[in-house]
């Protein structure tokens, strides 16, 4: 399939007809239109053109299935796992705190190309399939806590507007689930990800770290983990939300403003939020080079152990091993996630208005 950025322009102004006396539609809002004083039977769709006063897309219709939400939210977070895959693994590389020699890289493209050129073409994705096992129900559940209770809070805090502090607290409650069902897939992708990493199937390395380290092993990142993307999260949505009152203030479905927004929003929280996540990758990867050299025998847990160990390896300059890598990687997923989330949910949407809409 070609990107989803390039498909959303197309689908989004595609006409909807309606056979009423052999006369087509040359909008979604005309096909819906009803005379001043009958009242609508469904929300009105903003797009392009559109009138201003029309209840904006993201208006869901009253009887609309959570799994809207979640459909979209599933979709979202598969492609916005796996288009930049790659980078990721190297992401996960450059964070290593006692790399070997042979896995020291200077940028994200020198390091792919060596890891193409020494471990074998498809090597940048292993550990790929447990990954769209878990970012498919973890944005699931993420998407769908996260709209349901940013309306919530907005009806609280702001009377039904918009609340940058529904927003982040949202966001914030959405990441308890996601992380719940992401973090041990984090952890079997991370271990794979590594150099010389042991594990060649994610079958093989769940029975291993499962018989040597305990089902414990799959969330001793966890905590770490929350307190990274709770942050992390905050400052997206806030940022995001932000970023389309500004660019898109009538909040119409504009693929465009999306994949802006989402950019920016992806870029400003990982950079935030790097040093949480050197401490993840060393909880999830328990490098053996890194914890020997500090004399850490077994297993190292807890965020504060290893906020000490990344220091103790490589002071204040360890807590921002690979963040171009991480923006870089966060800058396009972030906004194929938003794009393909809110083209979905606009889709949706529609479909739903207008099976209520006799033709």
């Amino acid at each position: 399939l070609p990107p989803p950025p390039l498909l959303l322009p197309l689908f989004a102004r595609m006409e909807l007809s309606c056979g009423v006396g052999g006369r087509t539609s040359q909008t979604a809002a005309a096909a819906t239109a009803l005379p001043p004083s009958a009242p609508p039977p469904g929300p009105a769709l903003l797009m392009d053109g559109d009138s201003p006063r029309e209840e904006d897309y993201e208006s869901l219709p009253s009887g609309a299935s959570l799994s809207t939400h979640m459909t979209a939210g599933a979709v979202a977070g598969i492609l916005e796992h796996t288009v930049m895959y790659p980078v990721d693994s190297v992401k996960t590389r450059m964070q290593s705190l006692q790399p070997d020699p042979k896995a020291q890289y200077n940028s994200v493209l020198e390091a792919l190309k060596k890891i193409i050129r020494t471990e074998g073409f498809w090597r940048p994705l292993r550990g790929i399939n447990v990954t769209v096992l878990g970012a498919g129900p973890a944005h699931a559940l993420y998407f769908a806590c996260y709209e349901k209770m940013k309306r919530t809070l907005s009806d609280i805090i702001h009377d039904g507007g918009n609340s940058h502090l529904a927003n982040g607290i949202a966001g914030s409650m959405a990441t308890l689930l996601h992380d719940a069902v992401m973090n041990p897939a984090e952890v079997v992708k991370q271990r794979m990800q590594m150099y010389h990493s042991p594990y060649t199937t994610v079958l093989q390395c769940v029975r291993t770290v499962r018989r040597t380290e305990g089902l414990g092993a799959f969330y001793r990142s966890y905590t770490t983990q929350l307190t990274m993307n709770i942050p992390f999260q905050a400052i997206h949505f806030i940022t995001y939300e932000f970023t389309q009152e500004q660019i898109n203030p009538r909040r119409q479905y504009n693929p465009q403003t999306h994949i802006v927004s989402g950019a920016i929003a992806g870029a400003v929280a990982a950079a935030a939020t790097t040093p949480l996540d050197v401490c993840k990758t060393l909880l999830n990867t328990q490098e053996n080079m890194a914890l020997s050299s500090v004399n850490i025998s077994g297993h190292l847990s807890g965020m504060a152990n290893a906020f000490r160990t990344v220091y103790q390896l490589g002071g204040v300059a360890g807590y921002f091993k690979g963040v171009r890598a991480r923006v870089i990687y966060q800058m396009p997923s972030t906004a194929i996630a938003w794009s393909v989330y809110e083209f979905f949910k606009y889709f949706l949407t529609k479909r739903e208005a207008n099976k209520k809409t006799p033709c």
